[in-house]
Protein backbone atom coordinates (compact mmCIF):
# COMPACT_ATOMS: atom_id res chain seq x y z
CA UNK A 1 0.00 0.00 0.00
CA UNK A 2 1.30 3.42 -1.31
CA UNK A 3 0.32 6.85 -1.16
CA UNK A 4 -0.55 8.74 -4.25
CA UNK A 5 -1.42 12.20 -5.26
CA UNK A 6 -4.11 12.55 -8.09
CA UNK A 7 -4.68 16.12 -10.12
CA UNK A 8 -7.58 16.53 -12.09
CA UNK A 9 -8.62 19.79 -13.91
CA UNK A 10 -11.69 18.50 -16.33
CA UNK A 11 -13.08 19.63 -19.55
CA UNK A 12 -15.63 21.95 -17.34
CA UNK A 13 -13.18 24.30 -16.62
CA UNK A 14 -14.06 24.97 -13.22
CA UNK A 15 -10.83 24.16 -11.13
CA UNK A 16 -8.51 21.71 -10.31
CA UNK A 17 -9.12 19.34 -8.11
CA UNK A 18 -6.30 17.13 -5.56
CA UNK A 19 -7.10 14.17 -3.98
CA UNK A 20 -4.79 11.58 -1.97
CA UNK A 21 -5.32 7.72 -1.65
CA UNK A 22 -3.73 5.11 0.17
CA UNK A 23 -4.05 1.86 -2.19
CA UNK A 24 -2.16 -1.14 -3.76
CA UNK A 25 -2.96 0.03 -7.31
CA UNK A 26 -5.67 -3.35 -7.78
CA UNK A 27 -8.29 -4.06 -4.83
CA UNK A 28 -7.28 -2.09 -1.72
CA UNK A 29 -7.93 1.37 -1.94
CA UNK A 30 -8.20 4.14 1.16
CA UNK A 31 -9.77 7.75 0.14
CA UNK A 32 -7.86 10.00 2.86
CA UNK A 33 -8.38 13.92 1.47
CA UNK A 34 -9.72 16.34 -0.93
CA UNK A 35 -8.71 19.70 -1.81
CA UNK A 36 -10.42 21.90 -4.88
CA UNK A 37 -9.06 25.24 -5.92
CA UNK A 38 -11.42 26.96 -8.48
CA UNK A 39 -9.97 28.54 -11.29
CA UNK A 40 -9.43 32.02 -11.43
CA UNK A 41 -11.69 33.55 -14.08
CA UNK A 42 -8.29 34.73 -16.07
CA UNK A 43 -6.83 31.48 -16.22
CA UNK A 44 -10.19 29.73 -17.10
CA UNK A 45 -10.70 32.28 -20.12
CA UNK A 46 -6.64 32.12 -20.92
CA UNK A 47 -7.68 28.13 -20.95
CA UNK A 48 -10.84 28.66 -23.03
CA UNK A 49 -8.97 30.18 -25.95
CA UNK A 50 -6.87 27.84 -25.85
CA UNK A 51 -9.77 24.96 -26.53
CA UNK A 52 -8.84 23.05 -29.73
CA UNK A 53 -5.39 24.09 -29.95
CA UNK A 54 -6.69 27.14 -31.66
CA UNK A 55 -4.66 29.60 -29.38
CA UNK A 56 -0.71 30.58 -29.97
CA UNK A 57 2.40 28.01 -29.36
CA UNK A 58 3.41 30.88 -27.09
CA UNK A 59 -0.47 30.95 -25.04
CA UNK A 60 -0.74 27.45 -24.98
CA UNK A 61 2.86 27.39 -23.37
CA UNK A 62 1.93 29.84 -21.19
CA UNK A 63 -1.36 28.35 -20.19
CA UNK A 64 0.33 25.08 -19.60
CA UNK A 65 2.96 26.37 -17.25
CA UNK A 66 0.48 28.86 -15.20
CA UNK A 67 -1.77 25.67 -15.07
CA UNK A 68 1.05 23.50 -13.60
CA UNK A 69 2.18 26.47 -11.32
CA UNK A 70 -1.46 26.59 -10.25
CA UNK A 71 -1.16 22.95 -8.69
CA UNK A 72 1.54 23.46 -6.51
CA UNK A 73 -0.29 25.03 -3.90
CA UNK A 74 -2.97 22.96 -4.01
CA UNK A 75 -1.07 19.99 -3.02
CA UNK A 76 0.80 21.61 -0.72
CA UNK A 77 -2.71 22.00 1.23
CA UNK A 78 -3.80 18.53 0.49
CA UNK A 79 -0.71 17.30 2.31
CA UNK A 80 -1.21 20.00 4.93
CA UNK A 81 -4.67 18.33 5.85
CA UNK A 82 -3.22 15.17 5.73
CA UNK A 83 -0.09 16.00 7.74
CA UNK A 84 2.02 13.85 5.42
CA UNK A 85 5.32 14.71 4.57
CA UNK A 86 6.57 14.76 0.95
CA UNK A 87 8.59 12.05 0.86
CA UNK A 88 5.34 9.75 2.15
CA UNK A 89 3.88 10.19 -1.14
CA UNK A 90 4.75 7.75 -3.88
CA UNK A 91 3.75 9.52 -7.03
CA UNK A 92 1.19 12.20 -8.25
CA UNK A 93 -0.82 11.58 -11.34
CA UNK A 94 -1.14 14.47 -13.01
CA UNK A 95 -4.07 14.42 -15.82
CA UNK A 96 -3.59 18.07 -16.97
CA UNK A 97 -5.81 19.85 -18.74
CA UNK A 98 -7.46 18.59 -21.92
CA UNK A 99 -8.04 20.44 -25.21
CA UNK A 100 -8.46 18.48 -27.85
CA UNK A 101 -9.70 14.89 -28.24
CA UNK A 102 -10.26 13.25 -31.45
CA UNK A 103 -10.26 9.46 -31.26
CA UNK A 104 -11.14 9.66 -34.89
CA UNK A 105 -8.03 11.08 -35.85
CA UNK A 106 -5.69 9.24 -33.16
CA UNK A 107 -5.15 12.56 -31.13
CA UNK A 108 -5.56 13.16 -27.82
CA UNK A 109 -3.66 16.13 -25.76
CA UNK A 110 -3.29 17.38 -22.75
CA UNK A 111 -1.06 20.03 -20.99
CA UNK A 112 0.28 20.34 -18.23
CA UNK A 113 4.11 20.25 -17.58
CA UNK A 114 5.14 17.01 -15.33
CA UNK A 115 8.80 17.90 -15.48
CA UNK A 116 8.04 21.56 -13.78
CA UNK A 117 5.44 19.85 -11.22
CA UNK A 118 8.10 17.04 -9.70
CA UNK A 119 10.67 19.52 -9.67
CA UNK A 120 8.30 22.49 -7.97
CA UNK A 121 7.37 19.64 -5.12
CA UNK A 122 9.99 17.18 -4.46
CA UNK A 123 7.41 14.30 -5.50
CA UNK A 124 7.78 11.92 -8.47
CA UNK A 125 4.83 12.90 -11.09
CA UNK A 126 3.30 10.49 -13.80
CA UNK A 127 1.46 12.15 -16.89
CA UNK A 128 0.58 11.44 -20.35
CA UNK A 129 -1.93 9.35 -19.37
CA UNK A 130 -3.73 8.52 -22.39
CA UNK A 131 -1.15 8.39 -25.22
CA UNK A 132 -0.20 4.79 -24.97
CA UNK A 133 -3.35 3.60 -25.40
CA UNK A 134 -4.36 5.64 -28.81
CA UNK A 135 -1.09 4.11 -29.80
CA UNK A 136 -2.60 0.81 -29.33
CA UNK A 137 -5.82 1.57 -31.32
CA UNK A 138 -7.93 2.73 -28.22
CA UNK A 139 -10.25 5.87 -27.50
CA UNK A 140 -7.78 7.52 -25.02
CA UNK A 141 -11.09 7.82 -22.85
CA UNK A 142 -12.55 7.26 -20.50
CA UNK A 143 -10.14 6.17 -18.29
CA UNK A 144 -11.70 6.07 -14.43
CA UNK A 145 -13.88 2.64 -14.95
CA UNK A 146 -11.05 0.42 -13.66
CA UNK A 147 -10.84 2.81 -10.41
CA UNK A 148 -14.37 2.59 -10.46
CA UNK A 149 -14.69 -1.46 -10.39
CA UNK A 150 -11.87 -1.31 -7.30
CA UNK A 151 -14.31 1.43 -5.54
CA UNK A 152 -17.63 -0.56 -6.36
CA UNK A 153 -16.23 -4.17 -5.67
CA UNK A 154 -18.99 -4.54 -2.82
CA UNK A 155 -22.20 -2.66 -4.31
CA UNK A 156 -24.73 -5.05 -5.61
CA UNK A 157 -24.81 -5.14 -9.90
CA UNK A 158 -25.12 -4.63 -12.48
CA UNK A 159 -24.81 -1.21 -11.63
CA UNK A 160 -23.81 2.47 -13.46
CA UNK A 161 -21.51 4.88 -12.19
CA UNK A 162 -22.09 8.16 -14.12
CA UNK A 163 -19.59 10.87 -14.34
CA UNK A 164 -21.10 14.31 -15.75
CA UNK A 165 -17.70 16.40 -15.95
CA UNK A 166 -17.76 18.87 -18.80
CA UNK A 167 -18.16 15.29 -21.31
CA UNK A 168 -20.97 12.82 -19.72
CA UNK A 169 -19.05 8.50 -19.51
CA UNK A 170 -20.74 5.66 -18.12
CA UNK A 171 -19.20 2.99 -16.23
CA UNK A 172 -21.26 -0.34 -16.39
CA UNK A 173 -19.99 -3.07 -13.62
CA UNK A 174 -21.59 -6.57 -14.37
CA UNK A 175 -22.69 -9.60 -11.91
CA UNK A 176 -19.10 -10.56 -12.23
CA UNK A 177 -15.98 -8.82 -11.61
CA UNK A 178 -14.65 -9.05 -15.21
CA UNK A 179 -18.23 -7.37 -16.70
CA UNK A 180 -16.96 -3.78 -17.45
CA UNK A 181 -17.64 -1.54 -20.03
CA UNK A 182 -17.09 1.97 -20.54
CA UNK A 183 -17.93 4.92 -22.82
CA UNK A 184 -19.34 8.82 -23.17
CA UNK A 185 -22.79 8.84 -23.05
CA UNK A 186 -22.69 12.45 -24.56
CA UNK A 187 -22.72 16.17 -23.49
CA UNK A 188 -22.31 16.30 -19.98
CA UNK A 189 -21.74 20.51 -18.21
CA UNK A 190 -19.33 21.99 -20.84
CA UNK A 191 -22.16 22.78 -22.91
CA UNK A 192 -24.47 23.97 -20.74
CA UNK A 193 -21.49 25.93 -18.96
CA UNK A 194 -20.46 27.45 -22.37
CA UNK A 195 -23.95 28.56 -23.01
CA UNK A 196 -24.51 30.70 -19.83
CA UNK A 197 -21.11 32.02 -20.38
CA UNK A 198 -22.09 33.32 -23.50
CA UNK A 199 -25.01 35.10 -21.90
CA UNK A 200 -23.16 36.49 -19.34
CA UNK A 201 -24.53 34.80 -17.00
CA UNK A 202 -22.24 32.83 -14.53
CA UNK A 203 -19.63 30.20 -15.15
CA UNK A 204 -22.72 27.38 -14.91
CA UNK A 205 -26.12 26.80 -14.22
CA UNK A 206 -26.00 27.17 -10.93
CA UNK A 207 -28.48 24.95 -9.34
CA UNK A 208 -30.35 24.23 -12.65
CA UNK A 209 -32.20 27.10 -11.72
CA UNK A 210 -32.25 27.95 -15.25
CA UNK A 211 -32.97 24.79 -17.00
CA UNK A 212 -36.00 24.66 -14.25
CA UNK A 213 -37.44 27.96 -15.32
CA UNK A 214 -36.83 27.03 -19.45
CA UNK A 215 -38.77 24.75 -21.50
CA UNK A 216 -36.93 22.62 -23.83
CA UNK A 217 -36.78 23.03 -27.76
CA UNK A 218 -38.03 19.39 -29.42
CA UNK A 219 -36.81 21.25 -32.49
CA UNK A 220 -33.45 21.92 -31.44
CA UNK A 221 -33.24 18.64 -29.95
CA UNK A 222 -33.76 16.43 -32.80
CA UNK A 223 -30.90 18.51 -34.40
CA UNK A 224 -28.59 17.89 -31.60
CA UNK A 225 -29.62 14.22 -31.80
CA UNK A 226 -28.75 13.68 -35.70
CA UNK A 227 -25.15 13.68 -34.59
CA UNK A 228 -23.88 10.35 -35.83
CA UNK A 229 -21.90 10.08 -32.65
CA UNK A 230 -25.66 8.28 -31.14
CA UNK A 231 -25.82 5.66 -33.80
CA UNK A 232 -22.16 4.95 -32.88
CA UNK A 233 -22.00 1.48 -30.81
CA UNK A 234 -19.10 1.76 -27.83
CA UNK A 235 -16.45 1.88 -27.52
CA UNK A 236 -16.30 5.55 -28.07
CA UNK A 237 -15.72 9.09 -26.60
CA UNK A 238 -16.07 12.70 -27.47
CA UNK A 239 -14.36 15.70 -27.50
CA UNK A 240 -16.09 18.98 -25.15
CA UNK A 241 -16.86 20.41 -28.25
CA UNK A 242 -18.27 17.54 -30.84
CA UNK A 243 -21.59 19.22 -30.83
CA UNK A 244 -22.71 22.45 -32.81
CA UNK A 245 -24.89 24.09 -30.64
CA UNK A 246 -26.30 26.15 -33.77
CA UNK A 247 -29.74 24.83 -33.29
CA UNK A 248 -30.40 27.06 -30.45
CA UNK A 249 -29.40 30.72 -31.16
CA UNK A 250 -32.68 31.96 -31.43
CA UNK A 251 -33.07 30.33 -28.15
CA UNK A 252 -33.82 32.77 -24.35
CA UNK A 253 -31.12 31.73 -21.95
CA UNK A 254 -33.63 29.85 -19.59
CA UNK A 255 -34.93 27.98 -22.87
CA UNK A 256 -31.68 27.41 -24.29
CA UNK A 257 -30.49 25.61 -20.31
CA UNK A 258 -33.10 23.55 -20.69
CA UNK A 259 -32.70 22.24 -23.84
CA UNK A 260 -28.99 21.64 -23.26
CA UNK A 261 -29.88 19.83 -20.15
CA UNK A 262 -32.49 17.94 -21.52
CA UNK A 263 -29.65 16.97 -23.95
CA UNK A 264 -27.40 15.44 -21.73
CA UNK A 265 -29.98 13.42 -19.81
CA UNK A 266 -31.35 11.99 -23.17
CA UNK A 267 -27.57 11.38 -24.06
CA UNK A 268 -27.55 8.84 -20.93
CA UNK A 269 -30.90 7.68 -21.52
CA UNK A 270 -29.56 6.66 -25.30
CA UNK A 271 -26.64 4.73 -23.74
CA UNK A 272 -28.82 2.46 -22.58
CA UNK A 273 -29.22 0.65 -25.78
CA UNK A 274 -25.09 -0.51 -25.67
CA UNK A 275 -25.25 -1.47 -22.20
CA UNK A 276 -25.49 -5.60 -21.85
CA UNK A 277 -28.24 -4.93 -18.81
CA UNK A 278 -30.19 -2.51 -17.63
CA UNK A 279 -28.42 -1.08 -14.11
CA UNK A 280 -29.79 -1.28 -10.99
CA UNK A 281 -29.04 2.12 -9.86
CA UNK A 282 -26.87 4.54 -11.46
CA UNK A 283 -24.10 6.64 -9.15
CA UNK A 284 -23.49 9.71 -10.32
CA UNK A 285 -20.33 11.70 -9.78
CA UNK A 286 -18.80 14.93 -11.22
CA UNK A 287 -20.34 18.71 -11.32
CA UNK A 288 -23.15 17.36 -12.58
CA UNK A 289 -24.36 15.74 -9.42
CA UNK A 290 -25.11 19.12 -7.74
CA UNK A 291 -27.55 20.14 -10.59
CA UNK A 292 -31.19 19.32 -9.14
CA UNK A 293 -32.80 19.48 -12.76
CA UNK A 294 -30.32 17.45 -13.76
CA UNK A 295 -30.63 14.78 -11.72
CA UNK A 296 -34.43 14.77 -11.52
CA UNK A 297 -34.86 14.34 -15.36
CA UNK A 298 -32.83 11.40 -14.94
CA UNK A 299 -34.45 9.89 -12.43
CA UNK A 300 -37.17 9.95 -14.86
CA UNK A 301 -35.75 9.14 -17.50
CA UNK A 302 -33.89 5.82 -16.44
CA UNK A 303 -36.68 4.09 -14.23
CA UNK A 304 -34.56 2.99 -11.24
CA UNK A 305 -32.60 4.44 -8.29
CA UNK A 306 -30.30 7.60 -9.51
CA UNK A 307 -28.13 8.95 -6.96
CA UNK A 308 -25.03 10.64 -6.25
CA UNK A 309 -21.73 8.62 -5.37
CA UNK A 310 -22.42 9.75 -1.64
CA UNK A 311 -24.95 7.55 -0.66
CA UNK A 312 -22.15 4.42 -1.06
CA UNK A 313 -19.73 6.95 0.43
CA UNK A 314 -17.53 8.59 -2.08
CA UNK A 315 -17.07 11.95 -2.63
CA UNK A 316 -18.44 12.25 -5.76
CA UNK A 317 -15.99 15.81 -6.27
CA UNK A 318 -12.88 13.83 -5.62
CA UNK A 319 -13.66 10.28 -7.96
CA UNK A 320 -12.10 11.74 -10.66
CA UNK A 321 -8.58 13.01 -9.06
CA UNK A 322 -8.69 10.05 -7.00
CA UNK A 323 -8.68 7.76 -10.22
CA UNK A 324 -5.62 9.62 -11.54
CA UNK A 325 -3.45 8.70 -8.37
CA UNK A 326 -4.76 5.19 -8.43
CA UNK A 327 -4.12 5.14 -12.54
CA UNK A 328 -0.49 6.23 -11.48
CA UNK A 329 0.27 3.78 -8.99
CA UNK A 330 -1.11 1.53 -11.34
CA UNK A 331 1.45 2.58 -14.00
CA UNK A 332 4.73 2.52 -11.51
CA UNK A 333 3.85 -1.16 -11.52
CA UNK A 334 3.40 -1.48 -15.36
CA UNK A 335 -0.44 -3.00 -14.50
CA UNK A 336 -2.90 -1.82 -17.03
CA UNK A 337 -4.82 1.43 -17.08
CA UNK A 338 -7.48 0.76 -20.05
CA UNK A 339 -8.92 -2.69 -21.32
CA UNK A 340 -10.76 -3.49 -24.26
CA UNK A 341 -14.17 -2.73 -22.84
CA UNK A 342 -12.87 0.66 -21.68
CA UNK A 343 -11.48 2.46 -24.48
CA UNK A 344 -11.25 -0.54 -27.46
CA UNK A 345 -7.69 -1.19 -27.33
CA UNK A 346 -6.48 -4.42 -28.41
CA UNK A 347 -5.23 -6.04 -25.15
CA UNK A 348 -5.17 -4.37 -21.71
CA UNK A 349 -2.36 -1.42 -21.91
CA UNK A 350 -0.59 0.66 -19.30
CA UNK A 351 0.86 3.99 -20.05
CA UNK A 352 1.71 6.95 -18.54
CA UNK A 353 5.38 8.53 -18.38
CA UNK A 354 7.33 9.09 -15.10
CA UNK A 355 8.97 12.63 -14.59
CA UNK A 356 11.52 12.32 -11.51
CA UNK A 357 11.54 14.65 -8.82
CA UNK A 358 14.90 16.65 -7.97
CA UNK A 359 16.79 15.19 -5.70
CA UNK A 360 17.20 17.55 -2.14
CA UNK A 361 13.33 19.21 -2.20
Amino acid sequence: MKYAIGLMSGTSLDGADAALIRSDGESLVEAIAFEALPFERGLRDRLRLCLGGNASPAEIAEAERELTLYHVPLVEALLEKSGLARHEVAVIGFHGQTLLHAPEQGRTWQIGDGRLLADSLGIDVINDFRSADMAAGGQGAPFAPLYHAARAADLERPLAVLNIGGVANVTWLGRGPEDIQAFDTGPGNALIDDWMWRHSAGASDLDGLCAARGQEDDAALTLLFAHPYFRQPPPKSLDRDAFDTAPLNSLSLNDGAATLTAFTVEAVAAALQWLPEAPQRWLVSGGGRHNPTMLRLLQERLSCPVEPVEAVGWNGDAIEAEAFAYLALRSLAKLPLSLPSTTGVAEPVSGGTRYLAAAGL
